[in-house]
């Protein structure tokens, strides 16, 4: 009798693991969908610059770091370029460039930016000789 029970119990506890997982897997795709209903979203183009980054279109779904840094998102790999150079992120539906303290600054419409700075659609981040178009799609 007893090996009935802790076999009923082994199959209840199996059913409410498969349950608790479905559960956790709906509010996933749940979060995944409701991120992509919004339809426009920022990008990052590469206008100018390497060779091998120019054309280079770049959604933006979350923080996006420029730098020599191999762990950067796009990687730039010239002296003038901090390991970390600048930050894109996005707060609500704005999108905010950031320089990440580096050496040579960041530039945001021909303007050397001292603070995180909220971007418009059209606006031109440069970093050294390479410029960056964001836009939204």
């Amino acid at each position: 009798m007893i090996d009935i029970a802790l076999l009923v119990g082994r199959i209840l506890l199996i059913a409410l693991l498969f349950v608790f997982l479905f559960a956790v897997m709906s509010t996933g795709i749940g979060l995944v969908k409701g991120q992509n209903r919004k339809g426009e979203r920022w990008t990052i183009a590469v206008e100018r610059g390497p060779r091998e980054l120019r054309g280079v279109k770049l959604p933006v779904m979350g923080p996006v770091v420029i730098g020599r840094s191999p762990g950067a998102d796009i990687v730039i790999n010239a002296s003038y370029v901090s390991g970390r150079h600048a930050r894109f992120a996005l707060f609500s539906d704005k999108l905010v460039v950031e320089d990440l303290s580096s050496t040579n600054g960041t530039m945001v419409d021909g303007t050397l930016i001292a603070a995180p700075t909220t971007l418009e659609p059209g606006d031109v981040v440069g970093i050294g000789d390479v410029t960056l178009r964001v836009g939204r799609s």
